[in-house]
């Protein structure tokens, strides 16, 4: 990028600390770490009727087996990967103690519903402590759980991922908006630190966090000590950090601050909204552009909350034009949640259904949603697998993949670096016009 401008970081001490953790009951928290490179599947399964009829479960460990799903299939701007197995491996969460297995996996996991769920505790895909996990099972402190799962990831946008910067310790990108960064949900390998991995080889960890549809500078590092280092550094109020967003309407000339807390409201779902009894956030816009339907805002936030600029923008009236969530009519009625308005339990239900059994949609794609098949969108395509019978979803759509809003620049004033980026084709002053 000729015009993107990159200095070097100035290295920090390394102060190396070791802090006792105690959770809500006093009790102290012991580190356990799963081996995937050293335990097989049958360590993880115990004497399932699987491990009983293939003689590889002895054998395959679970890092194997997740590794042979890398392969990936770019096709129609679109970078997908082939079905493939996975073993789900951790240890009882604090908030799942004495809780049961099925009310877990309903609650907390949205890709499946709960009769697969019921499904794979009668397959005996599901074992606490290498035992078969039932309907009943109740969930305790300490309890290894392992899950076996046919796994479909969903497509990403076939982007490639531009280094503004790298060293011995730092690498910081341009990222695509549309890619996870890291491992989670419904992806593994369709994310940042994957493809890295996979096309690029390079191993990284990441030292921030920035959501899947949003693009724009991301800081990852070589090393486990250099992530915490520079995650440190970004958490810093010394740390600088400019966004731009193409909004719904005309934003107002002047200087806008927006210092309302904001909640999570369904950590599930992923929905945000602004409530009194929130976290405090504060997040400063001045309006660069505006071409008669929406316009382009240069969005300081201060404070570092979920979904903070989305959110305080949908508050004041003016959405980012595409977000899937927050600029959808059918989710937050027509005046798009301004405010505040609309009530939660509503929203909660109506967007639940976004993605799954209905197609996301935004103020920017209305007409094209309603006027053309191909840009509906993800959602169940009512097809099941052949492997596994799960029922498949179709491909992501316009508003699955890119949201408007973008990580320009992130910088240290005291520190006296600055990284940033070119602006997309969207935050053009004519765009859509």
């Amino acid at each position: 990028m000729d015009d993107t401008r990159q200095q070097a970081l100035t290295p920090l001490p390394f102060f190396a600390s070791h802090v006792r953790q105690y959770d809500n009951g006093g009790f102290r928290v012991r580190r356990q770490v799963l081996d995937a490179r050293q335990s097989t599947l049958a360590d993880v399964l115990g004497e399932t009727s699987g491990a009983a009829e293939d003689e590889s479960f002895n054998v395959v460990t679970i890092h194997d087996e997740v590794a042979q799903g890398a392969k990936y299939v770019v096709a129609d701007g679109l970078r997908k990967v082939p079905p493939y197995y996975f073993t789900y491996l951790t240890y009882c969460k604090e908030r799942w103690r004495d809780r049961n297995i099925l009310d877990i996996f309903v609650t907390e996991f949205r890709d499946r519903d709960e009769e697969y769920y019921k499904l794979a505790l009668a397959s005996g895909l599901v074992t606490i402590n290498s035992k078969l996990a039932g309907l009943e099972t109740i969930v305790r402190n300490g309890d290894r759980i392992s899950h076996r799962i046919h796994r479909h990831e969903p497509p990403v946008p076939a982007k490639s991922i531009e280094i503004v910067f790298q060293d011995e310790d730092i690498i910081a990108i341009d990222k695509p908006s549309g890619i996870p960064v890291h491992p989670t949900g419904r992806y593994r390998f369709n994310t940042i630190t994957e493809i890295m991995k996979h096309e690029m080889g390079l191993i990284v960890h990441p030292c921030h966090r920035l959501d899947r549809l949003t693009s724009g500078i991301m800081f990852l590092a070589r090393t486990a000590k250099a992530a915490q280092l520079m995650g440190g550094r970004l958490r810093e109020r010394t740390v600088f950090k400019e966004y731009v967003a193409r909004v719904v309407g005309e934003f107002p000339e002047e200087e806008v601050t927006c210092d309302m807390p904001v909640i999570t409201v369904h950590p599930k779902l992923g929905l945000n909204r602004v409530k009194m009894d929130g976290k405090p956030a504060t997040t400063i816009f001045n309006r660069l552009s505006y071409n008669g339907k929406t316009s382009v805002v240069r969005c300081r936030p201060l404070t570092g909350r979920t979904h903070q600029i989305r959110v305080h923008l949908q508050y004041l009236g003016h959405p980012i034009a595409n977000d899937p969530i927050y600029a959808n009519r059918r989710v937050f009625g027509p005046d798009l949640g301004k405010g505040g308005s609309g009530d939660d339990d509503d929203i909660v239900v109506k967007l639940a259904r976004m993605g799954k059994y209905e197609e996301a949609q935004s103020v920017a794609y209305e007409e094209i949603i309603q006027s053309s098949k191909k840009a509906q969108g993800e959602k169940l395509s009512g097809q099941e697998c052949d492997v596994c019978g799960t029922e498949l979803y179709s491909d992501p759509g316009l508003n699955d993949l890119e949201l408007w809003l973008h990580a320009q620049t992130y910088g240290s004033r005291v520190e006296g670096w600055e990284y940033e980026t070119n602006l997309p084709g969207w935050a053009r002053e004519d765009f859509g016009t």
